[in-house]
Order: structure tokens, then C-alpha cells, then sequence
């Protein structure tokens, strides 16, 4: 499998809940996520970010976000028989590379699988969550 077999969606019209359904099932935290709870998941999300290969979702993630000042990044999923390609990589970096994500200074998301994964795209573990700290911000 080629990556130019790999087609990258940045819409939600892109996706379908029933797949994103169907891709959930080989994950530990989205199984049992109902056809109804992930449409309105989809409405209520500000990105999502997915793959198809041969016209079948094999790969998904989505950002919440202010578009300014912070993120969060969150489901991210590889059907398994495409996982070990670099694909995941390479829709991190979609989606934190798109135009209107790349000058958020700050994007957390919360793992307990993907800690290394997610160190090698610039994350670092802060109490008990991943951030990608792009430039030193002010907190008050």
C-alpha cells in the first residue's frame, strides 16, 4: 500500500457516523459510542480529520478548539491492518499542520495508549495529559 492510496479529509461531510462507528470498534474507549451520540459528537466538534483507502474510512481524529489560544485533540484511531505505515503520523500532522490549527500555540489531549506515539510528534507528559507547547504562552 502506497501512501498516495491514502486520500486525507479535513470536513465532516467527509465521514459518516456509521463508519466512524465501525472504525470505533477497534478501539477500548469508542465501542459502545451509539450511531446518534457520535452524529451529534460531529456536529459539536470544530475539525475532523480522517483517511480512506479504497473509499473505506481506515483513520479518524478531531479538534476542539478556540482557534487562537488552545486545542485539544482527540480520537485518535487507525483501522489495525493499516496501523505500522506511518499513517498515524501523517494525520497528526495533517491536522495540526492545517491552516486553521497551525498557529495555536498550545494542544493537549489525554492518552494512556499513545504517550510515545504522540512524544515522537513534539508532545510532552504533563499531569496526566500530552501537550504540544508550540511557543512559550502566558498563563494567568
Amino acid at each position: 500500500m502506497a501512501q498516495r492510496d491514502y486520500m486525507f479529509y479535513d470536513s465532516k461531510i467527509s465521514l459518516s457516523p456509521g463508519e466512524l462507528q465501525d472504525l470505533y470498534r477497534f478501539t477500548g474507549w469508542g465501542r459502545s459510542r451509539s450511531i446518534s451520540q457520535i452524529e451529534r459528537m460531529i456536529q459539536g466538534t470544530d475539525l475532523c480529520f480522517s483517511v480512506r483507502y479504497r473509499g473505506q474510512l481506515i483513520a479518524f481524529c478531531r479538534i476542539l478548539t478556540d482557534f487562537v489560544f488552545r486545542a485539544s485533540l482527540w480520537d485518535i484511531v487507525v483501522h489495525p491492518d493499516h496501523q505500522g505505515k506511518g499513517l498515524g503520523s501523517s494525520l497528526i500532522d495533517y491536522a495540526l499542520n492545517h491552516p486553521a490549527m497551525k498557529d495555536v500555540p498550545m494542544v493537549i489531549t489525554y492518552t494512556s495508549e499513545l504517550g510515545p506515539f504522540l512524544a515522537n510528534r513534539g508532545f510532552e507528559s504533563k499531569d496526566g495529559a500530552m501537550m504540544l507547547l508550540r511557543r512559550p504562552i502566558e498563563y494567568s
